[in-house]
C-alpha cells in the first residue's frame, strides 16, 4: 500500500539551501565595507570548493561551535514559527499514563524515549505529548521526538533532489553527513538516515531492523524499528507501519535474519528468486517487490547492532525497473559507517539522561506511593498498578508474610528478645495475597478507584493465580532474588497449579520486599512479560530499586495501621479495666480456706453433669477440684492462693449476660475435665496440653457481651477495629493473658521458659477454635485423616487438630446433655440471641437474621435441628470414631436430635392443619408466651407446657437451684470425708 504525501519531509537539502541564503552582515560597517563584503561572498558562493577547503584548513573548534549553535537556533526558530499556537491548559483533562520499562529502558544504539515528565502547571506528570495531541489537550509537541524538519516552502521533492546530485559524490556524502550531524533523538535520526539513504540509492523503500535478545544465551532475533520509510514520508507513519509488522524477524532466518547473522551484504536483483524472501509482506503491504539491498549496521566495536534494507531502485521516470548495483553497495556501506558513529553518539547522550530519568520516575514514584499510609489494600494495590506497567507483565502479586505477634514473656524471665510462635508451615506463611493482571484495565474491566479499593486474598486457595508457593516461599526465608526464564525447567516450580488454565507460566521474576530495616516484610512476584519475552537484567535492577521505595510505602502503612490498632487497643482497656478488676486477697484468702468437695460429690466425671444445683461458690471449688484430680498443682508447682485468687479474677472478669457467662465457662471446663479423665485423653495428651486446654475452657468467652462477632464489624465497635478476624476470640485470650500475667494472679510463673510459650500457644489456639468459622475452616482435615485411619496422634499438627475439635465438642457440649438440660441451655441460647437482634433493630436499624429475631421463635426446633445437623453431629461422630471412649457425647447428641425433630414434626403439622382449617393441638410455649430472658434459677412456664409432649416428664427439670437432690443422690456436704478436700 503506498503512501501519499502527508506533510513536509525532513531532508539533507534543507541545510544545504540555507547555507546558500546570504545573511547581511553591514548594518555597522560603511557602505564602502559593505559592498566589499558582498563582492566577496558572491565570490565565496560561486567557489564553493575554494570555500570549503578553506573552512576545512583553517576552520577553529570555536568557529564549528559557533556554526552549530547559529543552526540549532534557526532550526528551532522555523520549527517554533510553523508550529500550531495553542492556548494554556490548566492541566486538569489531562490524562496521565502509568509507566512502562520501554521509556526507561537502553536499547543500545537505539532506545526508544519518549518524555517520561512533564510538567503540568509546576506539578510533575507522566504525559504522553503524543497522547495530548491525539487528545487535543494541548498543541505542544516534543521537537525532539516526533517534529521533523520543514522543508522551504515553494520547493518541490524533486528539485530538492537535483539540487543535490547536482553536486559531486564526495559533497553529496559530505552534505548528508552534515544533516544527521545535530540530532540526538535516536528515531529521528534513523528516519533521517534512511531517508538519506533512500536519496544516495535511489530507492523507493527503506527499512531499518534492531538486533535484539541475548548473545551468549544464542537467544537473539530482529524487531522493525521503522518500516517503508520514503522521501515523503514521516516519523510517525515510519512507526505505525514498523508496528504492523511481525513482533519478531528470526535470527538466520530470511533476508534480514541472514544479514544479521551472517554480517553479509545482501544484493538481490529479483527478491521472488530468492528462497528468503517472504512474500507474505507484500501480500499484507499490497506493495511490489522487486530488488532489495540488504545492509549490517555495525557499533564501534565491529558488532552488527541492527540490519538497513532498502528496496525497488527508481529508475527513470518513477519506473522501478533497476536493480542496486555494486556502486549502490559501496555509496551505501560508506554512508551507513558514519551512521554507525553519529548513533553512537547520540546513543552515549541517551545514556547520559537515562539516570536523570530513572530518578525522576522513582521520585515520581515514591511520591505516589508515600501519599497513601492509611490503607494497606490501597497502597499495595498503587504498587501492583504501577509495577505492572513499569515492568511489562503480565501478571503481578504481592504476598505479605504472616505478622507472627510476639506472645506474652514470662514475667519471670528477663531474657534479650521476647518468646515467638513456633514458625508456621510453608502453606501458611503468607498471610495475604494481593493481585494484579494486565487484562484488568483493559477494555475498562475496572475503574482505577475501584482496583486501588480491592481486598486482598487469604489463601492461596483464593488467589486470582498460583502464588508458586515453592519460588516464593524460598525467596522469602533466604532473600534471594529469582529469575526464572523458563518456569517448567524449574524443579521449584508445580505445573499442577496450573491445570485446566489458560494462563500458562513461561518465566517468573520473584524478589523480596524489604523495610526501612532490611527485614523481609513480603514478596513480589511477576509473571510473564507481555511481549513474550524474558526478564532482562535491566528488569531486575530497576524492579530491585523499585521494590526499596514499595518497602517503605508498605512498612510506614503498617506501622501506620499498628498505631491505629494501639488506640484502639486503649481504648478497649480502659473500658474493660473501668468494669473488671482482680479479685482482693481477701476474698482469695476466703475461698482457700474452705474444703473443697470431691469430684464424685460433685458428679464432675459424668457426661450428663448438670450445674443447675451449684451456688456460684460451689463452681468455684469445682473449678479448683478439676485441678486438683489432674494434679496440675504439683507439677507446675502453681501456688493455691494464686489459683484461688485467678479463679476469683476469671469469674469476676465474665459479664452478666443470658447464656456466655461463668456458668457457661464452667460447663465447658467440666466437659473437658471428662474428656480428660472419664474419655482416658489424659493418656493421649501431655500435660502442658491438659493444663492449657483447661484454662482455655475457663477463659475462652472471657469479657463476652451478649454480641457475636458480626455484630461487632456492623456496629464498628473498637474490638473489630482492633482485631480483624475472630474478633471476640482474640478479645478473649487478650483478657486471658491480662490476667495470667496480673499480680497475684501469675498461675505459670514456674514453669521454664519453653513451657511457658508452648502453654500460652496451645491456649491461644484453643480460644480461637471455639470460633465457628475456624471449626470449618480446620474440621476438614480433621475429618480426613480419621477417614483414612491415619491418625497418629504423636503427629503435632494431627494434635492440633484434635485439640480443636476437642474445644468445640466442649463448647456446645449443652447438645449432648439430658433432655432436659438441653432444653434449658437452648432456651438461654436463644434469649441472648434475641437480645443480640433486638439491639440491631434499635440501633443499628437492621433485620437479624432467623435466629436472632424474636418475631421467629416458634422456629427454634427447626433451628436446633439444623444446628445438630451442620455444626454438632459431625464433630461428635468423627470423635467418636477416632475415640470410641467419647461415644457417649455422639449418643447424647442424637438423642436431643431426635427431640428437637419431634418437636418440630409436631409444630408442622399443627401449622398444617391450621391451613386446612382443622382444629390445631395446642401447644403452648413457641408460639404463646415471648421468649424472653432466663437465668439459671428462673422457672419457664411456657417451656414446661410446651416441651411436655415430647421426651422426658418435665419433673425431671430442676428448676429450684441447690433445693432438690441431684439425679438422686444427696447435695455434697462438706463435712463428709469423701467431699474434704
Amino acid at each position: 500500500m503506498r503512501r501519499g504525501i502527508a506533510g513536509p519531509a525532513s531532508t539533507g537539502l534543507t541545510g544545504y539551501r540555507r547555507r546558500k541564503r546570504g545573511v547581511s552582515m553591514a548594518a555597522e560597517v560603511d557602505e564602502a565595507t559593505r559592498r566589499e563584503y558582498e563582492s566577496m561572498e558572491r565570490w565565496l558562493d560561486e567557489h564553493p570548493h575554494f570555500s570549503m577547503d578553506y573552512f576545512t584548513r583553517k576552520a577553529t573548534r570555536e568557529m564549528v561551535n559557533a556554526w552549530l549553535f547559529s543552526q540549532a537556533l534557526s532550526q528551532t526558530a522555523m520549527t517554533t514559527r510553523e508550529s500550531v499556537p495553542s492556548a494554556p491548559s490548566s492541566g486538569a483533562q489531562t490524562p496521565v499514563r502509568r509507566v512502562s520499562s520501554s521509556d526507561l529502558e537502553s536499547r543500545g544504539l537505539f532506545g526508544s524515549y519518549r518524555p517520561i515528565l512533564t510538567t503540568v502547571d509546576g506539578t510533575p506528570s507522566f504525559i504522553d505529548p503524543q497522547t495530548i495531541t491525539r487528545t487535543g489537550t494541548t498543541a505542544t509537541t516534543s521537537t525532539t521526538s516526533s517534529v521533523s524538519t520543514p522543508r522551504r516552502g515553494g520547493v518541490s521533492t524533486s528539485q530538492l533532489r537535483q539540487e543535490l546530485r547536482a553536486l559531486d559524490e564526495r559533497e553529496m556524502m559530505l552534505e548528508l553527513v552534515r544533516d544527521i550531524s545535530n540530532d540526538l533523538d535516536v528515531n529521528l535520526l534513523c528516519h533521517k538516515i534512511l531517508q538519506n539513504v533512500s536519496i544516495l540509492t535511489n530507492a523507493d523503500r527503506c527499512s531499518l531492523f534492531l538486533v535484539k535478545g541475548n548473545k551468549e544465551t544464542g537467544e537473539r532475533y530482529l524487531v522493525c524499528k521503522l518500516f517503508d520509510v520514503n522521501i515523503h514520508s514521516t516519523l510517525e507513519e515510519a512507526e505505525s507501519q514498523a508496528a504492523d509488522q511481525e513482533s519478531r524477524f528470526p535470527w538466520g532466518m530470511g533476508i534480514v535474519g541472514y544479514t544479521a547473522a551472517s554480517g553479509e551484504i545482501v544484493n538481490l536483483p529479483n527478491a521472488y528468486q530468492d528462497t528468503r524472501f517472504n512474500k507474505g509482506i507484500d501480500l499484507h503491504t499490497g506493495y511490489k517487490t522487486l530488488s532489495i539491498l540488504s545492509m549490517p549496521l555495525r557499533d564501534k566495536d565491529g558488532e552488527v547492532i541492527g540490519v538497513a534494507q532498502v528496496v525497488n531502485k527508481c529508475g527513470g521516470y518513477g519506473q522501478k525497473t533497476e536493480a542496486f548495483n555494486e556502486h549502490d553497495e559501496k555509496i551505501f556501506e560508506s554512508y551507513m559507517a558514519f551512521c554507525g558513529v553519529r548513533l553512537h553518539n547520540a546513543s552515549l547522550y541517551e545514556q547520559s539522561q537515562l539516570e536523570v530519568r530513572r530518578n525522576q520516575v522513582l521520585l515520581e514514584l515514591s511520591r505516589l506511593i508515600l501519599a497513601e499510609q492509611s490503607s494497606l489494600s490501597v497502597i499495595i494495590n498503587k504498587v501492583l498498578m504501577h509495577t505492572q506497567s513499569l515492568l511489562q507483565c503480565q501478571r503481578c502479586q504481592v504476598l505479605l508474610l504472616d505478622d507472627t505477634s510476639k506472645l506474652p514473656v514470662n514475667p519471670l524471665f528477663v531474657g534479650p528478645t521476647p518468646r515467638r510462635r513456633p514458625a508456621r508451615s510453608v502453606q501458611g506463611m503468607f498471610s495475604q495475597v494481593f493481585e494484579c493482571a494486565a487484562s484488568d484495565f483493559e477494555d475498562n474491566n475496572m475503574s482505577q478507584e475501584e482496583f486501588l479499593n480491592r481486598e486482598s486474598s487469604t489463601t492461596n486457595k483464593s488467589a486470582r493465580f498460583p502464588i508458586n508457593i515453592k519460588i516464593t516461599s524460598h525467596v522469602a526465608l533466604t532473600g534471594e532474588t529469582l529469575n526464572i526464564p523458563d518456569a517448567y525447567k524449574d524443579e521449584r516450580f508445580d505445573p499442577s497449579d496450573e491445570e485446566g488454565s489458560e494462563n500458562k507460566t513461561r518465566c517468573i521474576l520473584c524478589m523480596p520486599i524489604r523495610n526501612s530495616t532490611r527485614n523481609i516484610i513480603g514478596v513480589m512476584q511477576l509473571v510473564n512479560k507481555v511481549d513474550d519475552t524474558i526478564f532482562s537484567k535491566h528488569d531486575e535492577n530497576l524492579f530491585e530499586a523499585f521494590a526499596i521505595f514499595c518497602g517503605m510505602g508498605i512498612h510506614n502503612t503498617q506501622m501506620y495501621e499498628k498505631v491505629v490498632k494501639a488506640m484502639a487497643k486503649q481504648r478497649v482497656a480502659l473500658e474493660c479495666l473501668s468494669y473488671h478488676a482482680v479479685a482482693s486477697e481477701e476474698e482469695a484468702d476466703r475461698l482457700r480456706k474452705l474444703p473443697i468437695p470431691s469430684s464424685d460429690c460433685l458428679h464432675l466425671l459424668r457426661w450428663d453433669f448438670d450445674d443447675i444445683g451449684l451456688e456460684d461458690e460451689e463452681t468455684l471449688k469445682a473449678s479448683i477440684r478439676m485441678f486438683m484430680d489432674m494434679d496440675y498443682l504439683s507439677k507446675f508447682s502453681i501456688n493455691y492462693k494464686s489459683l484461688c485468687r485467678w479463679m476469683l479474677s476469671v469469674r469476676k472478669n465474665y459479664r452478666n449476660v443470658t447464656y456466655h457467662n461463668w456458668r457457661h465457662a464452667f460447663n465447658v471446663a467440666q466437659m473437658m475435665f471428662t474428656m480428660l479423665k472419664t474419655g482416658s485423653m489424659e493418656d493421649l495428651l501431655d500435660d502442658i496440653e491438659g493444663l492449657a486446654l483447661l484454662l482455655a475452657c475457663l477463659c475462652h468467652d472471657l469479657d463476652h457481651r451478649g454480641t457475636n462477632n458480626s455484630f461487632q464489624m456492623k456496629s464498628n465497635h473498637p474490638l473489630a477495629q482492633l482485631y480483624g478476624t475472630s474478633t471476640m476470640e482474640r478479645h478473649h485470650f487478650d483478657q486471658c493473658i491480662m490476667i495470667l500475667t496480673s499480680e497475684g494472679t501469675e498461675l505459670l510463673s514456674s514453669m521454664s521458659k519453653d513451657d511457658y510459650a508452648k502453654c500460652l500457644d496451645v491456649m491461644e489456639h484453643a480460644i480461637l477454635s471455639t470460633d465457628l468459622a475456624l471449626y470449618f475452616k480446620w474440621r476438614g482435615g480433621f475429618f480426613s485423616i480419621v477417614d483414612k485411619n491415619e491418625a497418629d496422634w504423636s503427629n503435632k499438627d494431627n494434635r492440633k487438630l484434635l485439640r480443636s475439635m476437642m474445644m468445640t465438642a466442649c463448647d456446645v457440649a449443652a447438645i449432648t446433655k439430658p433432655w432436659p438440660v438441653q432444653q434449658r441451655v437452648a432456651q438461654l441460647v436463644a434469649s441472648e440471641f434475641f437480645e443480640q437482634g433486638d439491639l440491631e433493630k434499635e440501633q443499628l436499624k437492621i433485620q437479624p437474621m432467623d435466629m436472632m429475631n424474636r418475631e421467629k421463635k416458634d422456629k427454634l426446633p427447626e433451628m436446633q435441628v439444623d444446628f445438630i445437623d451442620a455444626i454438632c453431629m459431625p464433630v461428635y461422630k468423627y470423635l467418636a470414631k477416632a475415640l470410641p471412649s467419647l461415644s457417649p457425647l455422639l449418643k447424647g447428641c442424637e438423642d436431643n436430635r431426635q427431640h428437637w425433630q419431634t418437636l418440630a414434626d409436631s409444630r408442622k403439622e399443627r401449622q398444617d392443619a391450621e391451613a386446612a382449617g382443622k382444629d390445631a393441638p395446642e401447644v403452648d410455649g413457641i408460639d404463646g408466651e415471648d421468649t424472653g430472658k432466663v437465668s439459671s434459677g428462673e422457672k419457664n412456664e411456657s417451656l414446661e407446657e410446651e416441651l411436655a409432649t415430647v421426651g422426658d416428664s418435665p419433673s425431671r427439670i430442676i428448676l429450684e437451684t441447690g433445693e432438690e437432690e441431684r439425679n438422686g443422690s444427696g447435695g455434697c456436704c462438706p463435712e463428709r470425708p469423701t467431699c474434704a478436700s
